[in-house]
């Protein structure tokens, strides 16, 4: 005789498996019943704590079919204590080196043009940055840049590491960068005319960055374009808090600062 599984549910109807995940830090899910995302900060007896990208912090139960990880849905279970911990890693992607001292400030140094582009490398590269001892300063344009590497005085143990805006060919940006050739400098560029653009859309939750007419002042106009208020400090604030790490900015602008970063820390030859 044949045999008949007590679960008269027709097949059609019947829910996939969910598979179980631990809840472990870092781990970056969907609420589903809210839509709340954010990354996993401590998950205790029945429930999860969640910390989105502007630092909120909100707490839910450990449901079935509670939770989105990467676009499917999940059971988040609270970890064995008995799991191997994940090395944590800063937000460049490196990994953390737990109780690291600040190393003293090298004689080198990371020069970018302006006070957004310090406070980007700060807040994705900060933790390495003071691992290897390497201070960023910005400049407020590069036009003099010729003669702020001459009294900066690069040498083999003092090298200079420069990230340039829109460094694109046939820009004033290009000659500029042309003319420094002293062999312990090295300049680096993205082609946005602005840092801002190096964030990605995704990470702000838009279709992608307005164009501007030739003329206005780009910041000004993106701000418009996108019904900010026409505060481009505030927009910043905006735009940079939605920095997390790396996986936040383009390729076009990671490279670069890297480059820089094993540029300035190189042996001395």
């Amino acid at each position: 005789m044949r045999s008949y599984s007590p679960d008269l549910t027709p097949p059609w109807k019947r829910s996939a498996p969910v598979p179980e995940v631990p809840a472990e830090p870092d781990l970056v899910v969907e609420e589903v019943a809210t839509g709340f995302c954010g990354a996993v900060i401590r998950c205790e007896a029945g429930t999860v704590t969640l910390e989105d990208r502007f630092g909120k912090h909100r707490v839910f139960p450990l449901r079935p079919r509670g939770f989105l990880l990467e676009g499917k849905t999940v059971t988040l279970v609270r970890p064995s204590a008995s799991a191997p911990a994940r090395p944590a890693r800063t937000a460049s992607g490196s990994l953390a080196v737990p109780g690291a001292r600040a190393r003293v400030a090298r004689a080198g140094r990371i020069y970018v043009e302006g006070r957004h582009d310090a406070e980007l490398v700060e807040r994705v590269w900060g933790d390495d940055l003071r691992i290897e001892g390497v201070v960023v300063e910005y400049l407020e344009g590069i036009d003099d840049l010729p003669s702020i590497v001459e009294e900066f005085a690069p040498g083999p143990d003092a090298r200079l590491g420069v990230l340039v805006d829109h460094l694109v060919a046939g820009s004033k940006e290009s000659r500029i960068a042309a003319s420094v050739t002293d062999p312990h400098v090295l300049v680096v560029g993205h082609p946005y005319i602005d840092v801002w653009e190096a964030v990605k859309p995704s990470s702000l939750g838009i279709a992608g960055w307005p164009g501007v007419p030739h003329g206005q002042d780009w910041k000004k106009g993106v701000c418009r374009a996108l019904g900010w208020p026409e505060n481009t400090g505030a927009a910043w604030q905006r735009i940079l808090s939605r920095v997390r790490s790396y996986k936040d900015l383009e390729p076009a602008l990671l490279g670069r600062v890297e480059e820089l970063i094993d540029f300035v820390t190189a042996p001395e030859d």
